[in-house]
């Protein structure tokens, strides 16, 4: 018997319009087709099956985005590869731990990086490197031109890795979260479904792809349904007054609908017909819900996940499904389980405060390399520990949501990125004068949390933040360099010398 073929191309690909001829996906520049989706991304994969890098390679991936980005990825899961993205913002340094870890067979780069990442992928062993850049050209582009466009996807069991999204964890190190064909394809049914997704939507994209949320929630959605993606290289307020008209779902991180409202131009009539606005990856205040409904009459539909799981719980879409609650993130959505329990994995009553713990389809196989993190990450009888604090908050119609309160480690998310504390820590205590350091993020309207920092100096010795926020531009990512610097002549610490970071927090708010 001929077994099935659960490659997550093909899941997706059944949802494509019978008229291929239609625009799949629009740019300010050109617009494609359908046909053009399906011939393009099996140029790539027929690219990458070439070089023969063998079954379950990994494919690095930093570039910034494109459609040529998008082939690149659907060539991947055609040929039966590892995707493994990354994000555009990190520097040499950073990726050194990514491909020494992850050890891929071909990194994509920018063609702008290749001088800084070529040693870098050379000490890590990695036999091929090819360029694709914001336009979509590189040799890469130029190797999938030769191809002949016809390739049959690879069959792929449900079970199979698909993608490795790296996570992390307070103390700095990074992990790998392996998902699977069926991993992405059981999340992209469910919200097909739940989010009432229609081939005559037409979504506003402009997430990075780098990440589950413009990857795996937004493309995933639009590809399934065979709608219409409005394709833009980043958020930019005038590109997303122009395009709303046009548009019936948009997906954002709460900055995005902070700006939106910031400009005056942003009204009612320009979302005549909008169906949907999602917002993720980072809290969304009450405030910015309800500021966005006096303004348009729409409310934000927020919701939860997370790299090793991806979507895990929604507000409702439809009315009849129940209310949409400002500062909940809803109910667990079909064939998720979740519950909120206490140190000793116990079910906890009522709304009382608890650890968020999760199990279904969605949920991922463990970390890459990390059997023991692996072990530890979920319970004897199967249940995830998302590392997140909750609460059920009862709603009308009889309702429970789940509300996020926390996080068990000191994870910041700025503008929709996660930033570890412990990484941009060790750089600091590593400077010149610093005896040692704390992270912490602080609520930001613009960023949902902004970075910021508290040094003691060694004593007798001066620190020179302007020098440290030169030296650290270097080394991270700009979301993660810190936007304030404080002297202190000591850290607060409770009876066990932990830092007490919350109260760190109050300073910069003023409480004390």
């Amino acid at each position: 018997m001929t077994q099935p073929n659960d490659n997550l191309y093909q899941f997706l690909a059944q949802g494509f319009p019978r008229d291929r001829s239609a625009i799949a996906l629009h740019t300010p520049d050109q617009d494609y087709s359908w046909a053009d989706i399906e011939y393009w991304s099996a140029c790539y994969a027929e690219a990458l099956a070439g070089l023969n890098l063998g079954e379950g390679a990994r494919v690095a991936v930093q570039v910034e985005k494109s459609p040529q980005a998008l082939w690149l990825y659907l060539g991947c899961l055609r040929a039966g590869l590892v995707y493994l993205p990354l994000n555009t913002a990190y520097t040499a340094s950073e990726m050194a731990y990514f491909l020494e870890d992850a050890l891929p067979a071909l990194l994509v780069c920018d063609p702008s990086a290749l001088a800084e990442l070529r040693p870098v992928a050379q000490a890590a062993e990695i036999e091929h490197i090819l360029e694709l850049d914001a336009d979509g050209k590189g040799s890469l582009a130029d190797l999938a031109a030769q191809q002949s466009g016809r390739f049959n996807t690879v069959a792929r069991h449900a079970d199979a890795l698909a993608v490795i999204i790296y996570t992390s964890g307070t103390t700095g190190r990074s992990k790998g979260a392996m998902l699977s064909h069926g991993n992405l394809a059981a999340n992209a049914r469910v919200l097909h479904d739940y989010w009432g997704w229609q081939a005559d939507d037409v979504l506003l994209h402009m997430l990075p792809i780098f990440h589950v949320h413009g990857l795996f929630v937004a493309a995933h959605g639009a590809l399934r349904a065979g709608a219409k993606m409005i394709w833009l290289p980043r958020f930019d307020v005038a590109q997303a007054l122009h395009y709303l008209p046009q548009t019936t779902v948009m997906m954002g991180v709460p900055t995005y609908y902070v700006r939106l409202l910031q400009h005056a131009d942003f009204t009612a009539d320009r979302c005549a017909q909008m169906r949907l606005f999602v917002s993720g990856s980072a809290p969304l205040l009450s405030e910015t819900f309800e500021r966005f409904q006096e303004r348009t009459g729409h409310q934000i539909l927020e919701r939860y996940g997370m790299s090793e799981t991806v979507m895990l719980t929604s507000n409702p879409w439809d009315a009849a499904q129940g209310p949409r609650v400002a500062g909940t993130v809803g109910r667990p959505l079909p064939g998720v389980r979740l519950r909120i329990v206490d140190d000793n994995d116990e079910m906890v009553e009522g709304a009382a405060v608890g650890h968020i713990q999760v199990r279904g389809p969605n949920v991922f196989a463990g970390y890459w390399q990390m059997p023991d993190k692996t072990a530890e990450e979920f319970t004897a009888d199967g249940w995830f520990r998302t590392g997140d604090l909750g609460h059920w908050t009862p709603v009308s119609g009889g309702h429970e949501y789940v509300t996020i309160v926390g996080r068990n480690s000191d994870l910041i998310i700025s503008g929709g990125y996660n930033v570890y504390p412990k990484e941009i820590e060790l750089l600091i205590d590593d400077f010149e004068g610093v005896f040692e350091s704390a992270v912490v993020g602080v609520p930001d309207d613009d960023l949902g949390e902004r970075v910021v920092v508290a040094i003691v100096p060694q004593e007798g010795a001066q620190v020179d933040t302007e020098a440290l926020a030169q030296h650290l531009k270097g080394q991270l990512a700009n979301y993660k360099c810190p936007k304030e610097y404080r002297l202190l002549a000591e850290l607060p610490r409770n009876t066990m010398g932990k830092v007490q970071k919350n109260s760190l927090r109050a300073l910069w708010r003023g409480q004390q």
